[in-house]
């Protein structure tokens, strides 16, 4: 392919300054993760990827689905059926997920798409060939809500539904998609649709398949099956391939439904030769060969100790006679005899496959094992961290389809419908849900028992209820296995299969809240007891046995995760040890020296290594504060916060945690006075309350900080002092706090202060001074290689392109901004550049450019900044919306920020002022003058109140547009004059003011034009101000 080619697919209408080398650098990083095992070669000014077909999976889909098809036609259902499973198996998510807005990809992902419908559509129909009509129902049902046009779908689901039996609900379905089809497209039911509707009528159903020989025994369904279909259909692909599979995973994941429901659609269940073997009632290992010749056998051999060969040769005639699954259920605490047995069987009979569910590995060879985790719990993106349903507080802007389709929430629903009917997931109900499922782990056996909950108290009740699960789940089924009927049994079944030394690590292993690695699991938990050297492998046991998750390489070492309810069991037994004091002492000493040993190498060259640290070990430094502050363990206290400042800066989340400075402070005496006076400055800086400090308070604060030497111990507070002295408005401090900043020995200080130094010259207007020292703060940060610094310095530097007009130049340093910030991993930052970039594409027009890159946004407005960062999304939707004419939707997006600022407090207050100018830019171009009067109005009297310094340039520029409104062009050319002077420079690159000085040069001609701009663009900016301020009074502007 020509690097041309691939130029214009990766990057289209906007290609990166240095194309080529942009180019050679994602080959270079293409070669490394396919390794040498793929030849990437250059020839003829292009590049060759030389591999085989079904090295990529999207070959692998065509050629299984065109197999499968084939099958199809050929009347070979249960092939037919395999084989397309297996295609379907090779999505995992949506096509293309990673690279959907690269311009190459929306035909492809278009295609496969299609593709994938079809072959799902095939899949079915071989289904129902085979009589799997439940099957069917289950895996269309939400398809075919989704695509409620696709007549061939409608049409197979309809069948399946009067195979069922349940023909009320497929004459609604045929109705739903008619009325669909006619109101949309204006067009009748195609042919096989109305067929399938005919054959409804008449009641026609289907043949069932002819009987043969063998039995099935799988246990009989007495709940719906929610979720795990994905699961499903890997599950099949892993039986297509491999004879033994094992479900593994911790106690009340749900191993063994999902083996019924998989044996149900296994092509040997429509033969009769599945059989299941329930082994949670066998207690000697001796016994297992004997138990599943009973389950193969009905009431042969019911009383057999002395099991032998005779019974075991039975067992290889009985599954050598075709195609077999044998379903091998609970085996872990006889997993040695079932792996024996299994490796026998596999050994005699090629035709036979196992499915095992454990909660450890059989280890036979050949094994495949899919491990079995919680079911899906809602994206972070759909939950603002300000929902806790203990409390009943809801963010109204969730959105509940969405939350809905979280498998985990499906199932608290369906199981909380049957036990209290009335029940539904709503703004009231759907916070305390999502709390359920998230701190239950997701897991379905806990989520059901605490749905069985519904029958005696509400669903805000049992959220609140959680600190005592084990006391609270206890009303599970009586007919159930007496460890699932409580959560404290299932835990302890699993916790009763471990060796005294696996036990001891368990439990103090229970103090990490964020998962852990293998160094920090050895210096928290290594004694005598659990030496040094065993740490590792005592891990990995515990992982084999389900009571920590292996989740993968973090930091260069592998990482486990305890899920909460183990870790809760856990906590128990550690305090009944005595050890609880010791290993929490422990805990916190090593995270006080992981984050004293990486928070200055946040603002270093190592920057990258120590942020995944900090990322990785997030939630235990946070439990490691928590931790110290309830043993008042100031020393450990202190030191933690002040290490984790920058790392909430660079997340985007330091206003979050005024609470634990707070906490901190409270201390008193205890704190250094060189440490108390740096973290009373940052609580300041994260001040979301309704009092924002006074110009002598902040003074004070400055003075401490000046008097104890805080500055020079802590390197950010370079960055914050200057800041907070401009907002005291104390020129002279600001001076002081300046020239004591640049001389810092730090270089990333200064690199820092001249980062505010550019700010502070472009609120006073010298735009030209402010980009010569802007150029310093970048040379500074390039040389410490902070890429946060940059990042926000090349935002900088846009703004100044912005100004000019020039959108593509601007562009391009947001963006390369963002693949800074995306490096970084700092999520805040990229979102806030993007829409940056989203801002200037609505300027420059590329109004479906902007789009795309506000719906990357809007994906990513997750966690604990996220609702914040939504204000910034809604707000430039409607500035898009505005610019497209879209009168209606801009109003929507405006209104719904405005609904979100009362919980956002003091930060909220700061948005007021934002709102009235988008409002009033709105109204203008409405020209609904006298609304948009008042929207300036408020926004200026919100804006001159403020503690900060506003952008008070914009609403000059709505005084114009107003002016000119109102047919007094003259004003509104001194009305454009003030913007300049208030900013320094005209906004050349604001469409709706080239717009305006067009007209108001062709009404009042060029001279009058620049005379009446002129006489205001000379004033001062103190000056232009106060004129701007007495011309949006209230009574001024009446």
């Amino acid at each position: 392919m020509a690097a041309e080619t691939l130029v214009d697919d990766l990057w289209g209408r906007y290609p990166p300054a240095d194309a080529g080398g942009a180019l050679q650098s994602l080959v270079s990083r293409l070669r490394k993760a396919l390794g040498p095992a793929a030849a990437l070669e250059l020839s003829g000014g292009g590049y060759v990827l030389r591999i085989e077909p079904d090295d990529v999976d999207v070959h692998r889909f065509e050629r299984l689905a065109a197999q499968g098809g084939r099958e199809l036609t050929a009347r070979r259902y249960a092939d037919a059926a395999a084989l397309l499973t297996r295609a379907l198996a090779e999505f995992s998510g949506p096509p293309l997920a990673d690279v959907t807005s690269a311009p190459f990809a929306a035909e492809i992902v278009t295609r496969l798409s299609e593709r994938r419908l079809v072959v799902l559509e095939d899949r079915a129909a071989a289904q129902l060939q085979l009589g799997q009509h439940a099957e069917v129902v289950a895996e269309l049902e939400e398809v075919g809500e989704r695509y409620p046009l696709r007549e061939r779908l409608a049409a197979l689901r309809l069948r399946a539904l009067a195979a069922l039996g349940r023909r009320s609900e497929a004459f609604d379905l045929y109705e739903r998609v008619r009325a669909t089809l006619a109101d949309e497209l204006g067009v009748d039911p195609s042919a096989e649709l109305r067929e399938a509707h005919l054959a409804l009528l008449r009641d026609e159903r289907p043949e069932p398949p002819p009987a043969r020989a063998g039995t099935v025994q799988l246990p009989a369904r007495l709940t719906s099956f929610v979720g795990r279909h994905t699961e499903l259909t890997e599950l099949a692909a892993m039986l297509a391939e491999h004879r033994l599979v094992t479900l593994t995973g911790a106690g009340g994941a749900g191993k063994t439904r999902l083996a019924v429901e998989m044996a149900e659609r296994h092509p040997a269940h429509s033969q009769g030769r599945v059989w299941f073997v329930p082994l949670a009632d066998v207690v000697a290992s001796t016994d297992v060969r004997a138990a599943v010749l009973r389950a193969v056998e009905s009431g042969v051999a019911t009383n057999m100790p002395g099991f032998g060969n005779g019974g075991f040769d039975r067992l290889v005639d009985t599954f050598a006679a075709g195609e077999s699954l044998l379903v091998l259920d609970n085996c872990e605490h006889v997993i040695d005899a079932v792996a024996e047995l299994a490796h026998a069987l596999l050994t005699r009979v090629p035709s036979l496959r196992i499915l095992a569910t454990s909660r450890e590995p059989l280890a036979v060879t050949g094994e495949a094992l899919c491990p079995v985790g919680p079911l899906d719990l809602p994206a972070d993106e759909l939950v603002p961290d300000a929902v806790t349903g203990a409390t009943g507080e809801v963010a109204r802007d969730m959105d509940l389809a969405e939350v809905g389709r979280s498998s985990a929430v499906r199932l608290f629903v369906d199981r909380g419908r049957a036990v209290c009917p009335g029940f539904t997931l709503d703004e009231d109900t759907v916070g305390p849900v999502v709390e359920i499922c998230r701190r239950l782990d997701g897991m379905p056996l806990a989520l059901e028992l605490a749905a069985a909950k519904l029958r005696s108290m509400g669903v805000s009740q049992i959220a609140a209820l959680l600190d005592d699960r084990f006391r609270l789940l206890t009303s599970g089924s009586r007919v159930a296995l007496p460890r699932q009927r409580t959560l404290r049994a299932v835990v302890e079944w699993s916790w009763d299969l471990l060796d005294e030394r696996e036990r001891v690590l368990a439990r103090r292993l229970a103090v990490f809240s964020g998962g852990v690695g293998v160094s920090a699991a050895t210096a928290v938990c290594a004694d005598e007891t659990v030496p040094e050297r065993d740490v590792a492998f005592l891990l990995g046991a515990l992982a084999e046995k389900s009571i920590v998750d292996h989740v993968g390489e973090r930091c260069g070492e592998p990482r486990y995760r305890m899920l909460e309810t183990i870790r809760a069991y856990a906590s128990e037994r550690l305090v009944e040890s005595g050890e609880a004091e010791d290993v929490r002492s422990r805990f916190i000493a090593h995270f006080l020296s992981v984050a004293q040993h990486h928070d200055p190498l946040l603002r270093t060259e190592g920057q990258l290594e120590a942020f995944a640290v900090f990322r990785t070990e997030y939630d235990n430094l946070i439990a490691a504060l928590r931790l110290s502050l309830d043993i008042r363990d100031a020393d450990s206290a202190y030191r933690l916060l002040l290490s984790l400042t920058w790392c909430w800066a660079l997340l985007g989340v330091l206003n979050q945690r005024e609470d634990f400075f707070s906490e901190v402070l409270a201390l008193g005496e205890a704190i250094p006075s060189r440490a108390r006076s740096a973290l009373k400055v940052y609580q300041v800086s994260t001040a979301t309350g309704r009092n924002p400090p006074g110009p002598e308070e902040l003074r004070t604060l400055i003075d401490d900080c000046f008097r104890t030497g805080a500055m020079e111990e802590y390197p950010p507070l370079a960055v914050t002092l200057p800041a907070l002295a401009l907002l005291a408005g104390d020129e002279e401090l600001l001076e002081r706090e300046l020239r004591r900043a640049l001389s810092h020995p730090d270089p990333w200080a200064r690199a820092g202060v001249r980062w505010v130094e550019a700010l502070i010259l472009e609120d006073k207007g010298e735009l030209a001074e402010a980009q010569r020292v802007r150029e310093l703060a970048l040379r500074g940060f390039e040389d410490t290689g902070d890429r946060w610094g940059k990042a926000i310095t090349l935002s900088m530097q846009a703004q100044s392109h912005a100004l000019l007009g020039e959108y593509a130049a601007a562009i391009e340093r947001l963006d390369a901004g963002v693949a800074l910030a995306e490096e970084l991993g700092s999520r805040t930052y990229v979102v806030q550049l993007r829409l940056l970039a989203a801002n200037q594409e609505i300027r420059a027009g590329n109004f479906a450019a902007a789009e795309r890159r506000l719906d990357e946004a809007r994906r990513q407005c997750a966690g604990e900044a996220g609702q914040l960062l939504d204000v910034f999304v809604q707000l430039n939707a409607a500035y898009l919306a505005e610019r497209r004419g879209q009168v209606e939707q801009a109003h929507r997006c405006i209104d719904r920020v405005a609904g979100q600022l009362d919980s956002l407090g003091f930060l909220g207050e700061l948005f007021d002022g934002l709102i009235e100018i988008n409002r009033a830019s709105l109204l203008l171009a409405e020209g609904k003058a006298a609304k948009a009067r008042e929207a300036l109005v408020a926004a200026m009297r919100t804006m001159t109140s403020r503690p900060d310094r506003p952008d008070l340039a914009t609403p000059a520029e709505l005084l114009a547009r107003l002016y000119h409104l109102e047919g007094d062009a003259l004003r509104a050319a001194a009305a454009l004059g003030l913007s300049e002077a208030i900013r320094g420079a005209f906004d050349r690159g604001n469409p709706a003011l080239r717009e305006l000085v067009g007209l108001l040069t062709e009404e009042l001609g060029e001279q009058a034009y620049t005379a009446a701009y002129s006489e205001t663009a000379r004033l001062s900016k103190p000056d232009a101000v106060r004129r701007l301020v007495e011309q949006t009074s209230a009574q001024r502007l009446r």
